[in-house]
C-alpha cells in the first residue's frame, strides 16, 4: 500500500496593517478556515462573499480537495478580508501553478497577485492628522 504525501504550501498577504497567513494543504477534506472560524459562518457577510469570490473565479476541481487555514491580525474588517483574498489567492496561484490561472486573477484583479502598497500616511506636527492644519485668520 501506497501512502500519498501532503503537499503544504504557506503564503502571506498584507493590506494597510492587516497581515494574513494561509497554509493550503493537499488532499484534504475541502475545508476553509478563517482564525478556526469556518468560512461558512465567517461574518460579516459582505466580506465573506468578496473571499469567496477568489474560490470562484478560479474554479479548479483541486481546490475542493485542500484545507486552507487562514490566521489573519491588525488591521480592520474590511483590509484583513482584503489580506485574506490575497493570502488565499497566492497559495491558490502556487499550488495550481498554471499561466492559466495566474491570467484569470489578473484579469479579474490586478491586486489578488501583487498586493496594494498604499499605506497611511504618517502624522506631522502642527494639525491633528496628516494633512490637517491649524486655520489661521489675518484680521
Amino acid at each position: 500500500m501506497r501512502k500519498m504525501s501532503m503537499k503544504v504550501i504557506q503564503s502571506s498577504g498584507k493590506r494597510k496593517t492587516a497581515i494574513a497567513r494561509a497554509v493550503l494543504r493537499h488532499p484534504s477534506k475541502g475545508r476553509i478556515r478563517i482564525n478556526r472560524v469556518p468560512l461558512e459562518i465567517y461574518e460579516p457577510e459582505i466580506e465573506r462573499m468578496r473571499i469567496q469570490e477568489v474560490l470562484e473565479i478560479i474554479n479548479n476541481p483541486k481546490i475542493e480537495k485542500c484545507d486552507i487555514d487562514v490566521k489573519v491580525q491588525g488591521g480592520g474588517v474590511s483590509s484583513q478580508s482584503d489580506a485574506i483574498r490575497f493570502a488565499i489567492a497566492r497559495a491558490l496561484n502556487k499550488f495550481i501553478g498554471t499561466k492559466k490561472v495566474e491570467n484569470i486573477l489578473r484579469d479579474y484583479d490586478d491586486a489578488l497577485l501583487s498586493g496594494d502598497e498604499r499605506r497611511t500616511e504618517p502624522k506631522k506636527f502642527g494639525g491633528k492628522k496628516a494633512r490637517a492644519r491649524r486655520q489661521k485668520s489675518f484680521r
